[in-house]
């Protein structure tokens, strides 16, 4: 089967975008390329990382300058089109302020920058993103950021309850959803959400750094697998298609 090709778009700031490319490549095996922010096409990709970082500094509100940085057109269409796209901490924030997501990313509860290993429950095992976590999972993710704090209007968040769009929310061991398992103060506990079509992720934990067994921790992987089989599914029936139209 084809390798996906996965691209990873780098902002002035953003700090995790080796890591999410040494995931994509090495831990998974991918076709993975690193896109500059100025550049006006992402290419041929199936899969767009938006990683984590400080991207423009954080200058006048997380990711509120980068979304105007010339690639995002193009990953806004890509978007549109049902393409995956998976936006990481800054990455998340990137994706609430270009509308691809819903709600906005407010500053930590202690107004303290948190840096560390936290427990997920997976919300929503069906997407294209966790299909391969069980529902009800509880994963081992860090967490690095100042400001996680997810907040939305009572319509938008009933709405995202309703439809299955919080995909992770944070828990302690045990799976419990509880206040001290909220690190950052996010409502209902909210660590990741989807958009309404499925194909749009954000989410405050970092996957890539719980992907690489050196590290003792690989619980990120199942995202980065669960992409890459739901996109490598599609390639398949693409491949089979071109074959039989060749016959």
């Amino acid at each position: 089967m084809a390798k996906v090709k996965i691209g990873v778009i780098v902002f002035p700031g953003s700090n995790c975008d080796h890591d999410a490319h040494y995931v994509a490549e090495t831990i998974m095996g991918q076709d993975a390329r690193l896109i500059w922010h100025k550049e006006g096409s992402i290419g041929d990709v199936d899969v767009v990382i938006l990683p984590g970082g400080f991207s423009y500094g954080d200058y006048l509100r997380c990711g509120a300058i980068a979304r105007f940085s010339p690639v995002m057109k193009d990953v806004v269409r890509f978007a549109n089109n049902g393409g995956l796209v998976i936006g990481i901490c800054n990455g998340f924030q990137v994706l609430t302020e270009a509308g691809l997501l819903p709600g906005v990313l407010l500053r930590n509860k202690s107004l303290l920058f948190i840096c560390k290993y936290l427990h997920l429950r997976v919300e929503n095992a069906k997407t294209k993103f966790t299909h391969q976590c069980e529902l009800g999972e509880i994963i081992e993710i860090p967490i690095a950021h100042g400001e996680g704090n997810y907040f939305t209007d009572p319509d938008t968040l009933k709405r995202l309850e309703d439809n299955q769009q919080v995909v992770f929310r944070y828990c302690d061991r045990s799976g419990k959803v509880t206040d001290d398992a909220n690190p950052n103060g996010s409502l209902n506990n909210i660590a990741g959400i989807i958009n309404e079509t499925g194909n749009v992720l954000g989410m405050m934990p970092h996957p890539e750094r719980a992907s690489d067994p050196v590290l003792k921790h690989t619980d990120g992987r199942k995202i980065f697998k669960s992409m890459i089989r739901s996109v490598g599914s599609q390639l398949q029936i693409a491949e089979s298609l071109v074959t039989e139209r060749s016959l």
